[in-house]
């Protein structure tokens, strides 16, 4: 049924290899931290970014506006 059908290692040609050669370009391309901070350095910075948008968010509601943008407008009836 199948006779006309090779499955041999050469009907993929160089697939294999090709896929190699575009993920090692892929890594070669990927951006290194060059902000020059240590990981503590790094980690104080994004602690306090949440903290201040934790306070805005706290503020806004404070004021009395949505801060859930998802349910804008979706009231239950």
């Amino acid at each position: 049924m199948f006779d006309d059908v090779s499955l041999n290692s050469d009907s993929r040609g160089n697939q294999r290899e090709d896929d190699r050669q575009r993920a090692q370009a892929r890594k070669s391309q990927v951006k290194q931290r060059d902000d020059g901070l240590t990981p503590e350095q790094r980690r104080e910075r994004d602690a306090k970014a949440l903290q201040e948008k934790a306070a805005k968010k706290a503020a806004q509601a404070a004021v009395g506006g949505t801060t859930d943008s998802k349910n804008k407008g979706n009231a239950k009836k």
